[in-house]
């Protein structure tokens, strides 16, 4: 056969080379190429070589390359010159432009890519050939074609021709022939130019260029260029070639010889006659190498190869083609597939043997590996680009099984019905569809580059259909796809992993052959929704699993135990759904998304029980075939089952009686439908079996039986916690291979999609040193099969990223790489030993064989230019600084605290810090010394609890761990410190200690390499203790020492750390350490000791940041600083000048102390000086205990840092004080008094109490003091005492209210500030308190000896904002410009208890209000409603005030007890009627509607003394008084309110007792009653009104509801969720179900407080029950749905004792508020302004959008009278802004808006201290005048334009309010506004303010005058502050 070979090759040359004349042509080129498949598995090239033809249609288009992976030379070498040999002149090289020049670059080109082009160019020249080379062929790379984008076609031609040029010079002296392009369709397409005619011209103008070139530069004597054209192809078809090729102008001038792709049909001859004859008709003279000749239907050529051969001459001789080379590749091919036939006969003459099994070669391939070299580790990476990733399912993690609208699956009906484990479901399972942050935040860490996770079918189609579309379903998915990818992290989807939609289940399931359609709609939709992000799709994960386990053993869902019959069935409808939907993305999504479908089929190893067995090899084969060649065989190979699976069930159903097994049968139309329908292989493995054949056999229906196969496992393999998985890690490697034999071979790339193993769920369940070694084993087998084996695996998978629910034996085992707590409702998750060790896997992509060198390019990091700070003089006394109080002082509270969204320059520098002694532990290991604080915290009695930082967080043991830390953060920075005696023990460079260095170059080496700066300080505190034995800093000696310390650091380090610290803190080491004695070395010396030891710091600090200066600064470029401790003061009376004075002299002495001689002049602050001076000698001593610096060491240590660092956490209250003179002290020598506000929040450490607002106040100060320094905060946190925060929301408003001030401070104020530290990464040793405190984001157990660390809900949140770089505003909170629907209603509202006074007058009787109000302590201050507003008597000037609101309507109320003074109709009180009837008349003359209220609190008393609402008897007396009204007053009253607020009457009356009749000694009892009662009320009152009086007086009548919004207090916890839907449910819906939906209570609450009544011994609920008639009634009984909303709280879960009893302790929930949320006059109203959205949604939602009027919306202040009430002005903006968001964007029918309150009034306990009035009423005067406020001219101002004209429109004519009406009365009043010096005032006070600017001005001039010849320059300063004052008014 060898020789058939020569002489096919000999023919071709000789008949081809013959030229026209029939002479033998010179340099006859026979070109081959690419390498056949045989030897590409062998050399584990694969698919890297292959054409595109060969691929097939499962894999994308891309071409591989040969340097892809590792070439084998010696045996590329021999068989290059096999071919050689047998005549083969040329060989095809394809160069990949993308891969040689990454970026498009020839500046920067893949040298590695370079080096192996050029090696393999010189293995064919040493066989003696020469290589064809092309330069590119099919897609443009994207970094090019993204730089050729426009309408610019040289760009193209520029980056081409620069590709070019770069090649012909590397290469071109191994090269003689080149191809610029081939595969021109290809490259045409992808040119960035939208009209073809365009491309073909930038692609001519790119060939030209590079021809011309390539001759004037390059060419060799005999060098040929040329373009590669198909003849095939429709865009080059003859009729439009003609055109094509004119474009391009392939000419004599652009070519040497014309390169021709050409193809043959031994069935169509004469087709490829005409096509050449066009061809050649048009080419005439040219010479042709015909680069690429296909064969097609050749199948004969086997019998007679020199037919085509013969055909082939002759067609292109008889056109008379000048013909110079030729492909003989084909012939190749075919020649060495007969040779294979050939030997196989002469072997057997008699028969032809079938070829052996893949099975077969793959085990024989293994059988004869010993033991050891079956179990040898390889050291070795995988190939460049290999995929690491992690895998979930959704029903394992999401939880929220009946959320957001999601349907049932088979899985929630499964654990519901009791199948699994310890009754457990997977309704909450981790929360993770609540957690997507969490999760992304655990990948981040983990570093993977893929992450799978599978699509819940019923999440986005609830009944499997999609008639109906979860969009918040579909919300989560983008939102964890969009998550992922920006953090680099590429999405792998399963559309299907077992959780089908129980809607589906009940028609079927997979045994319905309807469901193949409904799959391809799910996927359908699922390609449309998130293809343009997803590039991997898997079709089904484990089909076997879904067919074996839930429909043959019935272990899974839908629990059905048919082994014969529906198991194969369902296998069936599962494969013709797979590929349909695989068709369905390749002819509809595929061009456009560029993806990939697959499926993810598992399979154990099979292992013959007995190798020796022939029966037990073909049981193992059989076992193989039926778990995973029944569904890869049909895909994978030709469409149906394998031979062995039907030939096998075949053979039992004959043995039985009747039939065991009913394979279906594929159609040929389905074989060739489900054939080749994957792009990859997905394989998930676990385990290994040994396999033997079953001697005797049953017909019992069950896979080993039909299989005749049995499952062993071999006693010596490790068993996990699942008895289904041992740990056989070499059947990974043989699987993969037989994958690869039987399966892919070349074509399809196989994805290692599952591999793991379970621990149990007790023992160590963090650190799993079984899995790790699992994962270690079971990787190097993958690696084996890569490397060894040439098997193409592109991807690794661990199962999974955290434990979860695993179907039927629940949370019982764990496979998680993250440990989750199931018991714990936040569901925390924490890294286990396997995360960290799996992360260094992927970190290293493998194994490889040493240690990586060190990393020496420090990550990207934008530090200030180092230089000299600029030169500042002294401070004065008190500085300069002070302007910052005199600025922020005098600040409102709603300016101060009002929340700034922005974010910082992109530079800007995020980081977390840590301390050596804090964390790091080791304290005595590798050599390490004492440090001072070993040997303090030895001493029992010294440290809280006796904690020592021995061990700590174990830092020094796990730099892997804090790094995952840091990485999931995404920190651009980590600020730590050195441990002085862990590098030197003995504090002096004599030892230095090797193993702290290499810990140290571990950390930085590791930071670097995950682009994370480190920031590191020099000195945190731990002082060697030999060095203290010395005397410590008190010793000048140490400032040598600590130079010579930092020396060393700087020369080991410095090449990598960019930003050092010298000291942190000092003020603390010099006062706490030195003077109180507190800390270690317990000096306690308060007065002389803290300055002798500053001053040596000082100059030890000055001594460090010289040698940095002067001996690596140049070299290393970095920056040095140091770091001290602030807290911003804040004058006790900020009008005090003393106060302001001593709040300076506070921070001089703080802080001060050390940055002012650093920089400004080198000296301490002038204040200090003085005080320390004064004082010294007041105290009799011959000089000041402060040390003098010369003149040489200021100059010295002047302007010794690059930066201003600081740490900060609190604020404290400063006044001036006199102190005593002795003791001597630091701290009296300040004159300072320090206190702290008892409403600023607390925290764990008493001192340190959280004041936002002082952090943009200290940064003002150190830009003002400082002139403005570059500066970075360095620690800011809170500390927590707790043991377990990991739900932390106290560290979260913090941090939200902390870092949104230095957001202001940046944006605002214009501070220079660079970058910002949280304190700390993880809980750790918090010095005196041990580790009670808890600072980190991290949680660490102490208690565990792995101190595992698990993220907290601020590490989470502090990433997010660092992602975000900064606070942006949220796109919902975003100003909505837009008007209200026309008529619109806009009102205000009272109510009569509040404003109208006349208690007993004209025969009105008493109410519950009088008699509480009258009640001592009920009320604050003692106020009564006796007189309130007086409105009884003033209607007129109440409907002045609506006229001048120009509101459509108001809202009042009627006293039931004025109209029937003893709440009956026995008698009616005409007198108070008619005060009704006169407002009501007064209102419509005025155009005003009125909004009646019949029931807004004040029960009549007598009423009240029969029980009140808790008498059943009230419902017909209320039914009596509403229709009194509706007689009287109907006729006029078209809007009636039944109720207002029955939560309150029922709650607050009777519940709790803090509002009228006071009732709380029953409240468990008594609300529900009450409730019941107002219900059948209202019920009753609205059937009168809708049957007797609604069709002659056509008005509307409902209920007022009142309702908080509820807010998870945690968002991505399940429970606080439930918190908050069960806070509305018995809020809200305790009154609103049974009205507006089914008449009774809601579910939530009848279950719950029923179970609490039986917990409590009692026999029924507690909550009373409406009759089904009753129902009936109180149904649907509303016209409109009234709410009453204020506010917003965050609620949580809170569990009371069973003994409880009280409507409080039945609805379970408590609250908080969110800090950063502004305050009002009432303690429960914060401004939360997106919750009025939200509430109104969800009553659209929850009660079938209803026509809704806000009937109360308003705020409170307190104090002082303030007629530009700001707040209130802001509130009505923000949330009536939210009320048109709502009906613009949500939809809801909200038809009016009531603002509460038209006058300040009665605010029930709280008396006259809360105003929530638009019109301000003087109490203090008689007459109670009104007065308009600022707010009541901007709800005017939104009345007027009916809601809020956009600015961008222009001037909007509503905007201009007719001037106001000057007051009649001597009270203030807010007149029109006027600006003032900058001030905006009102009239009244600019006029003031101008009196006193010029009697200002007066006196100024008379004092210049008289002091300016006195004291000279001393009077521009005096002249220059006056002014600022004067200004200031």
């Amino acid at each position: 056969m060898e020789l058939m070979c020569k002489i096919v090759c000999f023919f071709l040359l000789v008949s081809l080379s013959l030229g026209i004349d029939g002479k033998f042509a010179q340099n006859f080129i026979a070109i081959a190429g690419p390498l056949p498949s045989e030897f590409v598995n062998r050399l584990h090239l694969q698919d890297q070589v292959l054409s595109k033809k060969d691929q097939g249609p499962a894999v994308p288009e891309a071409h591989g390359y040969l340097c892809q992976q590792d070439l084998v030379a010696s045996e590329l070498l021999q068989y290059f010159s096999h071919l050689h040999e047998i005549g083969v002149t040329h060989y095809k090289i394809f160069l990949p432009w993308a891969r040689i020049l990454p970026k498009g670059d020839a500046r920067k080109p893949d040298e590695a890519q370079v080096q192996c082009y050029q090696k393999l160019l010189e293995t064919l020249v040493a066989a003696e050939l020469r290589g064809v080379v092309v330069l590119h062929h099919q897609h443009v790379p994207g970094a090019v074609a993204a730089q050729a984008m426009g309408w610019k076609a040289n760009a193209f031609a520029d980056l081409f021709v620069e590709y070019a040029e770069f090649s012909f010079r590397v290469f071109g002296d191994l090269v003689d022939v080149w191809l610029t392009f081939s595969d021109l369709p290809d490259v045409l397409k992808s040119l960035p130019y939208d009209d073809p005619q365009y491309r073909a011209w930038a692609l001519a103008a790119a060939h030209q260029r590079a021809y011309t070139i390539y001759h004037e530069k390059y060419a060799p004597a005999d060098g040929k260029l040329s373009i590669a054209i198909g003849i095939d192809h429709d865009i080059l078809s003859v009729k439009t070639k003609l055109i094509v090729c004119s474009c391009l102008h392939l000419e004599d001038d652009s070519v040497d010889f014309l390169s021709l792709s050409l193809q043959y049909g031994c069935g169509n001859k004469i087709d490829f006659y005409k096509k050449l004859n066009e061809f050649q008709n048009v080419w005439k003279d040219t010479d042709i190498l015909v680069f690429s000749l296909k064969l097609l239907d050749c199948g004969s050529m086997e019998e007679n190869l020199f037919i085509p051969v013969a055909d082939i001459v002759t067609a292109i001789n008889k056109e008379k083609a000048r013909t110079i080379g030729y492909d003989v590749t084909e012939f190749l091919n075919f020649s060495s597939h007969v040779l294979s036939k050939t030997n196989a006969l002469q072997e057997n003459p008699d028969a032809v043997l079938p070829p052996r099994s893949s099975y077969q070669t793959v085990w024989e391939m293994f059988a004869k590996q010993s033991e050891l070299e079956r179990d040898s580790f390889l050291q070795d990476v995988f190939p460049s680009g290999f995929l690491w990733g992690t895998s979930t399912g959704a029903f394992n993690i999401e939880g929220a099984w009946a959320e957001d609208g999601k349907g049932e699956s088979i899985w929630d009906q499964f654990g519901h019905t009791g199948h699994v484990y310890m009754n457990q479901t997977a309704d909450v399972a981790c929360d993770s569809y609540y957690k997507t942050s969490y999760d992304v935040y655990l990948l981040r860490g983990l570093h993977p580059q893929m992450y799978k996770f599978s699509v819940s079918w019923p999440r986005i189609f609830p009944d499997g259909t999609n008639e109906t579309i979860n969009s918040k379903g579909v919300d989560y998915y983008s939102k964890l796809i969009n998550s992922l990818l920006d953090s680099n992290i590429e999405p792998m989807v399963t559309l299907f992993h077992w959780d089908l939609p129980q809607a589906l289940q009940a028609l079927g399931g997979w045994q319905n052959d309807s469901i193949i359609d409904t799959f391809v709609n799910y996927a359908d939709f699922c390609f449309s929704t998130f293809g343009d992000r997803v590039k991997f799709w898997i079709t089904f994960h484990e089909p076997w699993v879904i067919s074996y386990a839930g429909y043959g053993t019935g272990e899974h869902p839908p629990g059905i135990t048919d082994p014969g019959v529906a198991s194969f069935k369902v296998a069936h409808t599962v494969l013709k759904a797979h590929a349909k939907v695989w068709h369905l993305y390749n002819d509809k999504y595929r061009s456009q998304q560029l993806g990939k479908v697959g499926l993810v089929l598992n399979s154990d190893w099979a292992e013959p029980k007995t190798p020796t067995n022939s029966e037990d090899v073909r049981a193992s084969e059989r076992y193989l075939q039926f778990m995973l060649g029944w569904f890869a065989h049909p895909v994978f190979v030709n469409g149906d089952y394998p031979d062995i699976l039907k030939s096998q069930i075949q053979e039992v159903n004959q043995q039985c009686s009747t039939a065991v097994a009913q394979l279906p049968l594929f159609t040929e139309e389905e074989k060739s439908w489900v054939k080749g329908t994957a792009d990859f292989f997905g394989l998930s493995h676990y385990t290994s079996h040994l396999v033997s054949a079953v001697t005797n056999g049953t017909c019992t229906p069950d896979y080993k039986n039909i299989g005749n196969f049995s499952l062993h496992v071999d006693p010596s393999w490790p068993q996990t916690a699942s008895s289904w998985i041992h740990v056989v890690p070499w059947g990974l490697r043989r699987l993969l291979k037989f994958v690869s034999q039987e399966y892919t071979g070349s074509k399809i790339p196989i994805y290692i999609a599952g591999n793991g193993m379970p621990t149990k769920d007790s023992g160590d369940l963090i650190n799993d040193t079984l899995r790790v070694d699992y994962f270690h084993r079971y990787i190097n087998e993958a690696l084996k099969a890569v490397k060894l084996d040439g098997v193409d695996v592109r991807s690794y998978m661990a199962r999974s990223l955290i434990d979860g629910f695993e179907g039927p034996v629940g949370y019982s085992l764990k496979f998680g790489l993250h440990h989750v707590n199931f018991e714990d409702s936040n569901r925390p998750r924490t890294p286990k030993a396997s995360a960290y060790f799996y992360s260094s896997i992927i970190e290293k992509n493998g194994f490889p064989p040493k240690a990586l060198d060190r990393f020496t390019a420090p990550a990207v990091f934008d530090l200030p230019v180092p230089s000299k700070l600029p030169n500042l003089p002294a401070s004065e006394v008190p500085s300069k600084a002070k302007v910052v109080w005199q600025k922020f002082s005098s600040q409102a509270d709603f300016e101060r605290d009002t929340y700034f969204y922005g974010t910082f320059p992109e530079d800007f520098s995020w980081g977390v810090s840590s301390s050596a002694y804090q964390i790091e532990g080791g304290w005595d290991a590798d050599g390490k010394g004492p440090s001072i604080w070993d040997n303090f915290t030895h001493i029992p009695g010294n440290i809280k609890n006796n904690d020592t930082g021995d061990i700590a967080c174990d830092s020094y043991n796990k730099v892997e761990e804090d790094i995952y830390l840091l990485r999931a953060l995404g920190v651009k920075n980590y600020h730590f410190s050195l441990s002085w005696s862990r590098i030197f023990p003995s504090g002096r460079n004599n030892l230095i200690n090797s193993h702290g260095v290499d810990y140290y170059n571990r950390l930085i080496d590791g930071l670097v390499a995950n682009n994370i700066t480190p920031m590191v300080t020099l000195y945190h505190w731990d002082l060697p203790q030999a060095l203290q034995d010395i005397g410590g800093w008190e010793n000048s000696a140490l400032i040598d020492l600590f130079d010579s310390f930092a020396d060393f650091c700087f020369q080991t380090f410095g090449d990598r750390v960019k930003f050092w610290i010298t000291l942190n803190e000092p003020q603390v080491i010099a006062w706490v350490g030195y003077g109180l004695g507190a800390f270690p070395p317990n000096i306690n010396d308060p007065g002389t000791a803290p300055y002798r030891v500053a001053h040596i710091l000082l100059k030890a600090h000055a001594r460090v940041y010289h040698t940095y200066d002067d001996k690596y600064r140049a070299s290393q470029g970095g920056v040095i600083t140091l770091c001290p401790n602030i807290e911003w003061v804040e004058p006790k009376t900020p009008t005090d000048p003393r106060d302001i004075e001593a709040a300076d002299r506070h921070l001089q002495f703080l802080v001060g102390w050390f940055t002012h001689p650093i920089f400004k002049n080198g000296d301490y602050p002038e204040v200090m000086k003085w005080k320390v001076g004064n004082r010294s000698e007041l105290q009799n001593l011959p000089s000041s205990r402060l040390p003098v610096f010369t003149a040489e060491e200021r100059e010295y240590i002047r302007g010794t840092a690059d930066v201003f660092c600081f740490n900060t956490y609190t604020s404290k209250i400063v006044t001036h004080a006199v102190t005593q003179l002795r003791p001597f002290s630091y701290e009296y020598d300040q004159e300072v008094s320090t206190s702290v506000d008892s409403s600023w929040p607390s925290s764990a450490i008493s001192d340190q109490r959280a004041v936002a607002w002082g952090l943009r106040r200290l940064l003002n100060w150190i830009k003002e003091e400082y002139e403005n320094p570059p500066i970075y905060i360095i620690e800011n946190g809170v500390g927590v005492k707790t043991t377990s925060d990991v739900d932390d929301n106290t560290r979260i408003f913090y941090y939200k209210t902390y870092i949104d001030e230095t957001l202001k401070a940046y944006n605002l104020d214009n501070v220079n500030l660079r970058g910002y530290n949280a304190w700390s990464l993880m809980d750790n040793f918090e010095w005196l308190n041990g580790y009670d405190p808890r600072f980190g984001l991290h949680q660490v157990d102490f208690d565990n000896p792995n101190r595992p660390r698990t993220p907290k809900r601020s590490a989470v949140y502090y990433a997010e904002i660092i992602r975000n770089n900064g606070i942006p505003m949220p796109k919902e909170d975003e100003f909505l410009y837009g008007e209200f629907p026309k008529n619109f209603w806009w009102s205000v509202a009272t109510s009569a208890y509040q404003v109208e006074g006349g208690w007993r007058e004209d025969g009105k009787g008493l109410s519950i209000w009088d008699q509480f109000s009258h009640t001592p302590l009920k009320i604050s201050n003692g106020h009564t409603g006796d007189v309130a507003c007086d409105s009884y008597h003033k209607i007129e000037e109440d409907v002045e005030m609506l006229k001048s609101l120009k509101v459509s309507h108001y809202r009042f109320s009627i006293s039931w007890a004025r109209v029937l003074p003893d709440g009956t109709t026995r008698y009616i009180n005409e007198i108070g009627l008619n005060y009704y009837e006169r407002l009501i008349d007064a209102l419509l003359a005025a155009n005003i509607m009125p909004q009646v209220t019949i029931y807004h609190w004040d029960l009549p008393q007598a009423l009240q003394n029969i029980g009140g609402w808790e008498n059943d008897t009230i419902v017909q007396r209320f039914k009596e008084y509403a229709e009194l009204l509706f007689q009287r007053l109907g006729d006029k009253v078209k809007f009636w309110i039944t109720l207002n607020e029955p939560y309150n009457v029922a709650y607050f009356g009777y519940g709790v007792g803090i509002a009228a009749p006071g009732i709380s000694i029953r409240p468990g009892q008594a609300p529900y009653v009450v409730a019941h009662n107002l219900i059948k009320a209202h019920a009753e009152v609205w059937h009168l009104y809708n049957k007797t009086y609604r069709a002659k007086q056509g008005g509307l009548i409902s209920i007022t509801i009142n309702s908080d919004w509820a807010e998870p207090r945690n968002p991505h916890n399940q429970e606080d969720i439930s918190a908050a839907r069960r806070s509305l449910q018995f809020f809200l819906g305790w009154f609103a179900h049974p009205i507006f939906k089914t008449g009774d209570y809601n579910e939530v609450m009848k279950t719950r407080i029923r179970e609490r009544s039986l917990a409590q011994g009692l026999n029924q609920s507690r909550l009373p029950e409406f009759t089904e008639s009753e129902k009936q009634r109180i149904k649907g009984t509303y016209d409109y749905f009234g709410l009453n909303h204020y506010t917003t709280v965050l609620t949580y879960n809170m569990n009371y004792p069973a003994s409880v009893v009280s409507y409080d302790s039945d609805r379970g929930v408590a609250s908080v508020t969110d800090r950063s949320w502004l305050n009002s006059g009432s303690s429960w109203l914060k401004v939360a302004p997106f919750g009025f959205r939200k509430l109104l949604k969800w009553i659209k939602e929850e009660y079938n959008n209803p026509p809704i009027y806000v009937t109360e919306n308003g705020i409170s202040e307190r104090g002082a009278s303030d007629f530009n009430d700001t707040l209130r002005t802001h509130y009505y903006r923000s949330y009536i802004n939210e009320a048109l968001k709502a009906i613009v964007l949500d939809g809801v029918d909200l038809r009016g808006y009531t603002a509460w309150a038209l006058m300040d009034n009665f605010e029930w306990a709280e008396g006259f201290d809360e105003k929530f009035g638009l019109y301000h009423v003087n109490f203090t005067d008689p007459d109670l005048p009104r007065h308009p406020k600022a707010s009541a001219r901007y709800y005017s101002q939104i009345i007027n334009c009916n809601g809020f004209p956009d600015p961008a429109a222009g001037p909007h004519p509503c905007l201009e309010l007719e001037p106001e009406v000057p007051p009649t009365d001597t009270a203030p009043g807010p007149a029109a506004s006027v600006h003032f010096l900058g001030l905006k005032l009102t009239s009244q006070r600019a006029e003031i303010a101008l009196y006193v600017l010029f009697a200002l001005s007066g006196v100024g001039a008379l004092a210049l005058a008289l002091f300016a010849y006195r004291y000279g320059k001393l009077s521009k300063r005096s002249c220059k502050r006056s002014y600022m004052e004067l200004s200031k008014l």
